[in-house]
Parts: structure tokens; C-alpha cells; sequence
């Protein structure tokens, strides 16, 4: 063989093998990871007491989650979005959460950051873990723990209003089966996420909005939100039980301007977009826009049933430029609460109105009629109102999330 002819072998030879690498690296997809649950952070000075002064002192924290479709491989993203410090995680753990700071025996699962058991969270960044084996069922709580050494946190990334009793000891205790004598804290600190492994028809739902969603007063720890009824109802049909709900609601969130957290504007792509698989967003916001708008006693940062209607078309935009389908649904009653006005109710007729018949949405979710009582317009009916006139009770979130029709989400 000739020195030209051996160097053409030489080359085939080398094309055959990338050319086989290629193969089989296209043969091997990437896992499809889909969100089974989140919240949605925001900022909240750390005010002394809670960890240190400020700062955490060595302390661990086990934060439970209740989770909607299940897996076999899990990941848990992290958050130091608002941090104004770096956030050293010294160590965490996934496992079965057996109620309370307990967790079930064998299930304890150590989680790693690119091949460490720790990991520093520079300021306005979240970390998302490794994947890790373990297979989990739908509706399952999960307990995350978290051992945060001694540094400086001026400000806490968190969710304020978890709806959920979560626990906090002293030292590393991550993988203490039951906390002793435990602090018990109603935020979700650091913690954004939870994903698992999926085939490749599963997806999430994202439902995005205020307290309605978020859940204010419904029962803690019974995982009564709407959003949780709908989550149930998705996995007793067969045709829905590989939609994960993701609930991005915010106490006091409005669409237009930050308050209690930032706008829904100015959150949506790290609520919304970012999340693991998502397929279908359901939105119901703007009843705090309208509310102090129309306040009859301290009005403030007054806007317009058409400056909503914007803002709402806007994220309903934004979604479908990512080929999100998308779900409107109307703002339940709020007369009597203690901002309502007639001004207030006529906006919110408008905005309703709107939601129930523009070509922005894909759907409508009719939330306004399952729970306004037909004898008194713009009330609740009284079996559905936790007593506010604006929050719903448990009995009103389940009419709620029953009232959703699935087909919406097999289209």
C-alpha cells in the first residue's frame, strides 16, 4: 500500500468513527425534564432573629413540598435571585417527607452540585442540583434540607406565604431523620423548585397570579390551593396524569406595578418561561391593580381597565412566542372586601368581560361564575368565602380548581 493510499484509509477510518460518535450521541436524547412543583421568590430583608443578625449562623433548614406528578430521577434548583450576598449551601438532602420535621427511613438522599456537596450561589442567581435517582409517586411530599453555614444574608430570597409548616434546628442536621425541638417558619427560603424526569408527553402547567392562587386562607398543610385540586383531578384521568402543576402565585402580586414582590410583568420569563416543560399557563391576575386603583379611602398607583387588559395581552404575547398555550381565567368576586368600590367592581366587570371574549386566549377558565352568588352579583357565594370577601376558603378553592375543564389541557 502506498503512503497516499494509507493516509486515505487513515482518513476514512477517522470520518467513520466521529461519524459513529455522532450516532451515537444523537441515539442518546437528553433526559426530559419537566417541573413537579415551584414557587415563585422574592425579596425580604433578614431581619435579626431569624438566622443571626443578620445572616445565617449555622443552621439547617427542611422545607417541605408537595409535589404533583412523580419520576424516577429528581433535581432541586436553589435560589439566591435577590440575595445581595453570596449564599454558601454547605449541604443538602432530598427525601420522603414522614409529616412533620421527620423523614421516612431509607429515603434520604444526598443532593450534589457539579460533583460537590456544596455549592456558593453568587448574588441574582439560582443553582440547579445534579439529577439523582429517586423515584418518587405523584402527590408525594418531599422534605429538602438545607445546612446554611455561618455568613452574611442581608436580604432572603423566599416565598412568602408557603401555606406550609416548615422546620429550622441548629448545625448541620441535614441528615437528621427528625429535627429536636424544632423552629417552625410559613416561608419557603432558597428553594424555587423541584423537576423530574418524564417521558416525552409530560409537561407543566403553570398557574400565575396573586393570593387567589398562591392560596391565602385555605387550610396550612392540607394542600387545599386550586391549584392543588386541579394537580389531583389531573392524575385520577389518564389523559391528564402527566401534567405537573407549578403554582407562580404571589400574595398581593399586580400586573402592572412591584409591590408585594415584582410586577407580573417583570416576573413572567423566570416564573413563567423558565420553567421545566412547561406547556400551558393559566393566568388570573389583576384584582390588587384594580383594588388600590379604586380604593375608596387611600387610592394609589391608579390605572385603567385598559392599561390591565394591555398588560394582560401582553403576557399572553410573550407566552405564545414560546408556543405556550394559553388560559384566562376571570377575577372572582371581591364586594365587601375592604377595597372594593363601585369603581372597582365596574373595572372589574370590564376586565372580565375581556377575558371571556377576546381572541388573546386559548381558553377561558370562568372562575367568576362558579363562585359569585347569583342572588347577590359581585359576592361570593357565602359557602365559598373564607370571610375576607375577597379570598376564597378551602370549600371555594375546590369549587375552584373542580369548575377547570381537563379537555383544555389534551388539545
Amino acid at each position: 500500500m502506498t503512503t497516499k493510499s494509507r493516509n486515505l484509509s487513515l482518513l476514512l477510518l477517522t470520518l467513520f468513527a466521529l461519524s459513529s460518535l455522532t450516532s451515537a450521541a444523537a441515539a442518546a436524547p437528553a433526559d426530559h425534564w419537566v417541573g413537579t412543583w415551584a414557587t415563585s421568590p422574592m425579596a425580604a430583608k433578614n431581619p435579626e432573629g431569624k438566622f443571626g443578625a443578620p445572616g445565617t449562623d449555622g443552621t439547617t433548614l427542611r422545607e417541605i413540598v408537595h409535589i404533583s406528578i412523580g419520576g424516577p430521577s429528581v433535581r432541586v434548583i436553589l435560589t439566591n435571585e435577590f440575595g445581595l450576598d453570596p449564599l454558601t449551601v454547605g449541604a443538602a438532602q432530598i427525601a420522603l417527607s414522614s409529616g412533620t420535621s421527620a423523614i421516612t427511613a431509607g429515603t434520604a438522599t444526598p443532593l450534589t452540585f457539579g460533583g460537590s456537596p456544596s455549592v456558593i450561589i453568587p448574588p441574582g442567581a439560582l443553582t440547579v442540583s445534579d439529577p439523582v435517582a429517586f423515584k418518587v409517586a405523584p402527590a408525594t411530599n418531599l422534605a429538602v434540607s438545607l445546612f446554611l453555614p455561618d455568613q452574611p444574608v442581608n436580604q432572603i430570597t423566599l416565598h412568602p406565604f408557603a401555606d406550609q409548616t416548615n422546620y429550622l434546628a441548629p448545625g448541620n442536621v441535614v441528615s437528621a431523620a427528625s429535627f429536636e425541638t424544632p423552629n417552625a417558619f410559613y416561608t419557603w427560603d432558597f428553594l424555587k423548585g423541584v423537576d423530574v424526569t418524564a417521558d416525552d408527553k409530560a409537561a407543566s402547567i403553570v398557574t400565575f397570579g396573586d393570593s387567589i392562587t398562591d392560596g391565602a386562607h385555605s387550610t396550612r398543610d392540607a394542600n387545599a390551593r386550586w391549584p392543588d385540586v386541579l394537580a389531583a383531578r389531573l392524575q385520577a384521568d389518564k389523559k391528564t396524569k402527566d401534567l405537573g402543576v407549578l403554582n407562580q402565585g404571589i400574595g398581593g402580586n399586580r400586573v402592572l406595578h412591584d409591590t408585594t414582590g415584582p410586577s407580573a410583568l417583570a416576573r413572567f420569563d423566570r416564573d413563567v418561561l423558565a420553567q421545566a416543560g412547561v406547556k400551558y399557563l393559566v393566568i388570573m391576575e389583576s384584582i390588587n391593580d384594580i383594588g388600590h386603583a379604586t380604593d375608596p379611602t387611600k387610592p394609589y398607583d391608579v390605572v385603567t381597565a385598559e392599561e390591565l387588559i394591555a398588560g394582560l395581552s401582553q403576557l399572553a404575547t410573550r407566552a405564545h412566542t414560546h408556543g405556550i398555550k394559553v388560559f384566562g381565567a376571570t377575577l372572582t368576586p371581591f364586594v365587601g372586601a375592604k377595597y372594593q368600590s363601585p369603581a372597582g367592581e365596574e373595572m372589574r366587570q370590564a376586565v372580565n368581560k375581556w377575558i371571556r371574549t377576546t381572541n388573546q386566549f386559548d381558553g377561558v377558565i370562568d372562575f367568576d361564575k362558579v363562585t359569585t352568588d347569583p342572588t347577590h352579583p359581585g359576592m361570593f357565594l357565602p359557602l365559598d368565602d373564607s370571610g375576607d370577601h375577597l379570598h376564597p376558603g378551602d370549600a371555594g378553592y375546590k369549587a375552584m380548581g373542580d369548575s377547570i375543564d381537563l379537555k383544555l389541557f389534551t388539545k
